[in-house]
């Protein structure tokens, strides 16, 4: 995993406590704790992240 190309999420914001971090691969989409990088990294299919960002922008899930 340390050859990916990881961003912080543009909703992090710029407070310590809240951000988060993903890498988009082939198959994978990764997510980990941006504070916290060495622990754990999240690993779900691709199909999964989209449907679950599909979900959220439905605004499907609640807070």
């Amino acid at each position: 995993m340390s050859n990916l190309n990881w961003r912080k999420s543009s909703h992090s914001g710029s407070g310590a406590n809240e951000c988060v971090e993903l890498a988009v691969g082939l198959t994978t989409t990764y997510i980990r704790d941006t504070k916290d990088r060495d622990g754990g990294t999240l690993c779900v299919s691709r199909s999964s992240w989209t449907s679950f960002l599909t979900s959220v922008k439905a605004g499907q899930l609640g807070r």
